[in-house]
């Protein structure tokens, strides 16, 4: 591991200070629970010369908004979000997402934001004697050819098939929430469906954050039909494990009819990804599986597999119609 400085804030002020006063600021970084960042450093696919800490930020609250929705700080770990009753009551695949993702130890450490900036699995980016497009720009995508039986059916692209890993992005895709973070330059906002960039020609530029920005918290938009959702993963192991496909689904069926769905997978592409396309094929169609399944169809039509990983559009169609499936008999009861 390289030789790194090490600081502590205790303002959002002083943070951005911090960094930006590194020799080299594109070398240092935000320090949260470190549960994904200091395992990089320890493989030598990040080298940072600083960290900044800012696990003492007033950033851990979680609270209503004006607007009915849920603020939810960046600091914020992962294990308080899941017990909050607030998000248990009225998104609860949130909390779900966020109880499937890790083990209690690392729910413990994990934070918000860092669980937003988390980077991919895919064995080749974490071994420096690889090629990989996303570590080194320029190098190759080897999982193409090699190992890829859990990467990208969708929006990929032949510079990379890695898939994103988070379990509480799905669900915070699903939910239209909204990433806040902060510059010297002052505040911004990004819809979490902007906030990944498309993996294009460009894999090691992960996300539209500005330079140097902090996540300070994500934003949850009043959603009355995300009281009735569910979270479902499917893995390798029934222990802690990265999906291998999930699923996020809320639903609200009136007269047996979908009047409003909201859809989002995981596991398939280099970022959480909203089912627009089934979405539209479901809304003012009866709730049936024959209607899930054509749902299904339509979102996956675009899937692009791997010689290996071909099973993931079965296990994804077939999840979606049993998730939807299952909310749609809970609301019928």
């Amino acid at each position: 591991m390289r030789e790194f400085a090490y600081r502590r804030a205790t303002d959002l002020d002083g943070a951005l200070a911090l960094l930006a006063e590194a020799p080299d600021p594109a070398e240092a970084r935000f320090l949260g629970g470190g549960t994904n960042l200091v395992d990089l450093m320890k493989s030598g696919v990040e080298r940072p010369s600083l960290l900044v800490d800012v696990r003492e930020l007033p950033l851990g609250g979680i609270e209503s908004t004006a607007e009915g929705g849920l603020r939810i700080g960046a600091t914020v770990s992962n294990s308080d979000l899941a017990a909050d009753g607030e998000v248990r009551r009225r998104y609860p695949l949130l909390a779900q997402a966020v109880l499937a993702g890790a083990s209690g130890q690392l729910r413990n450490m994990a934070t918000v934001g860092g669980n937003l900036l988390q980077r991919t699995r895919c064995g080749y980016f974490a071994d420096v004697s690889r090629p990989c497009n996303k570590r080194v720009p320029g190098s190759g995508c080897p999982a193409i050819q090699g190992e890829h039986h859990n990467h990208a059916i969708l929006g990929a692209s032949p510079h990379c098939v890695a898939v994103h890993p988070s379990d509480m992005g799905v669900a915070l895709a699903a939910l239209d929430a909204v990433v806040t973070y902060r510059t010297a330059q002052g505040e911004g906002r990004l819809p979490l469906t902007d906030f990944y960039l498309p993996v294009g020609d460009s894999p090691h530029r992960e996300t539209a954050l500005p330079p140097g920005a902090l996540i300070t918290g994500v934003v949850l938009p009043p959603a009355p039909v995300a009281a009735h959702s569910r979270y479902r993963k499917v893995r390798e192991r029934a222990s802690y494990a990265f999906a291998i496909g999930s699923v996020a689904a809320a639903l609200a069926v009136e007269g047996g009819t979908v009047r409003q769905v909201r859809l989002a997978l995981g596991a398939v592409a280099s970022h959480p990804w909203r089912a627009r396309a089934a979405e539209a094929a479901l809304t003012g169609r009866p709730a049936t599986p024959a209607s899930f399944a054509a749902a299904a169809e339509a979102e996956l039509a675009t899937a692009a597999p791997l010689p290996h990983n071909g099973y993931k559009v079965t296990l994804l169609h077939n999840l979606m119609v049993a998730v939807l499936t299952e909310l749609t008999q809970e609301a019928t009861r």
